[in-house]
């Protein structure tokens, strides 16, 4: 007899839900059939896979709310490594400019890895250049090759040099070929039912880099096609300066003009967002991704994370490119979350559990996925298990303080219930091969 597609987890020593009641369930088994989670309690059975999780921690996978994939070929580049935001860029555009659609295939499959290995179930991606015949689907396959469920943008820049925009003109695109490829791509790839593995947004990279008719013809596209809206905004104080010189608005204004606000929009980082812009986006339900070691990186600021939640704002976490952070660990990044609300406001100004309900819950509400996200029966079998064994977690009193005391890497990881990481490996790719191809890309690029 064959048996069933379900596996059940077994003996959890806790499971942290992230349902509307935060349950947190001690001693508790979990079975999934068919990517679903069909049952969440103590002593079930099961004719299918049976995997033991005694000693261990599980949560819902972690949602990935703003990447740029491909940046993790150019990590560490020295150039860049201590400059200011506008000036870190035009140090890598000549790099990036040498890429093509291997660069783009690998480079995605090798951050796509290390987000997993960090507990990351379902991740966006920002992919706003396309030199010498690059697409997005290179990076659409890269996700699917590997496992990952995937929400890529189609970004773009259409505002070069010569016409006082940052990037250089040979990596901006004429804008009715943009529109013509988003409609292209979201054709393709978008895939908007339950448990979808593939959803496509738009995603025009920045108002310093497009033209304004490019961002409003895309919120028109984009709500014709019922996908959703990305790009930078209210970054760093260049990024306000920027905004108030060329538009005479501050950037909340700017985005609510052109369409850019409501809960088909997510904006990354957001760090300089004033009262009155947390107030528009809590109102109008626009979505925050949150990258607090890229903004530390770059030294952009403090993001006003406990004001925006408190006012009702969705935040979800990002791990932003590996070029600005040079590194892609998603719990790592809910760490870093929780310690720079602690050091602006104090050290009761964000818990643990609250942190890592914002990687996890609160990703999944700022990319419309409600069928994600938590531990609950109906929901898609997405699940982290984090063994609280070892080192890391020796002494550790609380099982949920992940972040205060745990692993920074998973023992096992499930999407879709496809166990993607077994014993703390990637099992669906060889990770060793593509990171040696991909440091041969490097090496090559860094010889260019």
């Amino acid at each position: 007899m064959t048996k069933p597609n379900e596996t059940l987890i077994r003996n959890a020593r806790l499971v942290l839900t992230m349902d509307d009641a935060g349950s947190e369930i001690p001693n508790c088994d979990i079975l999934m059939r068919d990517g679903v989670i069909v049952e969440v309690g103590q002593g079930l059975s099961s004719a299918g896979q049976v995997l033991d999780a005694a000693g261990c921690l599980v949560t819902p996978g972690l949602v990935n709310t703003h990447h740029h994939l491909y940046q993790s070929l150019t990590r560490a580049v020295p150039g860049g490594q201590d400059a200011l935001l506008f000036g870190w860029l035009q140090t890598l555009y000549p790099i990036w400019s040498r890429f093509g659609p291997e660069e783009m295939y690998v480079s995605a499959q090798v951050g796509l890895a290390e987000l997993m290995l960090s507990g990351c179930t379902l991740t966006s991606d920002h992919l706003y250049l396309y030199p010498n015949g690059s697409r997005l689907d290179d990076t659409i396959a890269a996700a699917a090759d590997i496992g990952m469920r995937f929400h890529p943008t189609r970004g773009s820049m259409s505002i070069g040099e010569s016409d006082g925009g940052l990037p250089p003109d040979s990596l901006v695109e004429d804008e009715r070929a943009i529109l013509e490829d988003c409609i292209r791509v979201i054709d393709a790839h978008h895939d908007a039912s339950d448990g979808s593995m593939c959803r496509v947004g738009v995603a025009p990279c920045s108002p310093f880099s497009v033209s304004r008719d490019l961002m409003r013809d895309a919120a028109v596209l984009a709500r014709d096609k019922r996908v959703m809206l990305h790009t930078h905004l209210a970054e760093n104080d260049e990024d306000i300066a920027y905004s108030l010189e060329k538009f005479g608005c501050r950037p909340g204004q700017y985005a609510q003009d052109l369409g850019w606000t409501g809960d088909d929009v997510w904006h990354a980082h957001c760090v300089k967002l004033d009262d009155q812009e947390i107030d528009l986006f809590a109102r109008s339900g626009t979505g925050v991704a949150h990258c607090p070691c890229s903004n530390c990186r770059l030294g952009s600021g403090i993001a006003p994370v406990r004001q925006m939640r408190d006012a009702g704002v969705k935040v979800g976490l990002g791990v932003d490119g590996s070029a600005s952070t040079d590194a892609g660990n998603l719990v790592l990044e809910a760490r870093q979350s929780m310690l720079l609300q602690r050091v602006s406001l104090g050290a009761d100004a964000m818990s643990a559990r609250e942190a890592l309900r914002i990687a996890t819950r609160g990703g999944a509400e700022v990319l419309g996925r409600d069928d994600c996200g938590q531990i609950a029966i109906g929901k898609r079998a997405d699940l982290a298990i984090w063994d609280m064994n070892g080192i890391e977690a020796a002494g550790n009193w609380d099982t949920a303080a992940l972040l205060l005391a745990g692993p920074t890497q998973v023992r096992d990881l499930f999407i879709e219930g496809r166990r993607v990481v077994a014993s703390g490996q990637i099992t669906s790719i060889d990770l060793s091969k593509t990171i040696a191809r991909q440091n041969a890309m490097a090496l090559a690029l860094s010889d260019g």
